[in-house]
């Protein structure tokens, strides 16, 4: 226990750790190095045991299981979670920017009546205080906080920190949490988890996306991206606007108000890269951009750009990586 010490929460979904913990713990290794405190990895579960193996880049990892605790419900995950912090009194308590991020995180600073600070995109340690770097109003503003107090509240973005890599040997605790609702005394209730339709792919588990966008201009266009992205292997999502013409599912949306995701390739056909987009996929580790305006924001991320018309490439394209294929 340590005032110095930074905690993670480790968000877990449908048994799995949630992809934002590696980049946490990633964040959280680097304040802890400037306060000399240790990272501090929660997980909070009826059996959190089968994540240890993820969480090696911890100092210590701390399990809370309860069965009450099986499913995400705010209340019981709220008091578990503020029980290890007065506990442990660490110096800031960092959280993905995810659904249940953003359910939970405002609660447990009004409760502990602590700093909390959205959009986090950089922390450093200066002059003895943390100081964040945060993108506001979906990124159109930058400002730097300075929190003196403890336990801040950092809502952290994701692809904003390298993930973590694992270290030596993390010791282990259990936490045994008290006066926990259960199930049929919280005022909030799990049901069931709603999944994308039956057939439909998962986005952010892909590799390989392409992006549309209003460059599409109409919905046939569809067809021979989806045919590039079945050659390129991956999957097509779309921004905002594609999906709110209904050309694709929601499932299918990228950005501030859809999916985070983290392919190896993201090819953004005829998208601008507004702020809410770019939320989305920055995270990407090869971003390539087509768009025939150059001063279109998407190419300020991208890491190649290409100024055309989308439908121009899309065919010459999927002759070069069939004729790649077969040679």
């Amino acid at each position: 226990m340590s005032a110095s010490d930074i905690l993670v929460f480790a968000e877990t979904y449908r048994g799995n750790l949630s992809g934002s913990v590696p980049e946490l713990l990633g964040a959280a290794r680097g304040l802890a190095d400037a306060t000399g405190g240790e990272v501090l990895a929660v997980v909070i579960s009826n059996d959190g045991g089968g994540f240890v193996d993820g969480l090696q880049a911890a100092d210590r990892i701390l399990l809370v299981d309860h069965p009450s605790l099986a499913e995400y419900s705010p209340e019981p995950f709220l008091l578990a979670l503020r029980q290890v912090i007065e506990r442990e009194t660490p110096r800031a308590v960092l959280i993905g920017s995810t659904s249940i991020g953003w359910d939970l995180a405002p609660l447990l600073a009004a409760q502990l009546k602590k700093p909390l600070v959205l959009g986090c995109q950089q922390a450093k340690v200066q002059d003895g205080e943390i100081r964040v770097v945060c993108a506001l109003c979906g990124g159109k503003m930058i400002a730097e906080v300075r929190i003196p107090e403890a336990p801040a509240v950092l809502m952290v973005l994701p692809g904003s920190s390298a993930p973590a890599s694992r270290s030596g040997k993390a010791q282990v605790e259990k936490v045994a949490p008290s006066d926990l609702p259960t199930p049929e005394k919280a005022r909030v209730v799990f049901k069931q988890w709603i999944l994308p339709p039956p057939g439909d792919v998962d986005i952010t588990t892909q590799e390989v996306l392409v992006a549309v966008g209003r460059g599409i201009q109409q919905k046939e266009n569809l067809e021979p991206i989806q045919q590039l992205a079945e050659l390129l292997g991956g999957a097509v999502c779309a921004s905002r606007p594609i999906v709110d013409q209904g050309w694709l599912p929601l499932t299918r949306q990228v950005g501030k108000s859809g999916m985070t995701v983290k392919p190896k390739l993201y090819l953004a056909l005829g998208i601008s890269g507004a702020p809410e987009h770019v939320e989305g996929m920055s995270g990407s580790e090869l971003i390539i951009a087509v768009n025939t305006d150059p001063k279109a924001p998407i190419f300020d991320v991208a890491d190649y750009g290409v100024q055309m018309d989308l439908m121009e490439l899309v065919e010459p394209l999927m002759e070069a990586i069939q004729e790649k294929k077969k040679g």
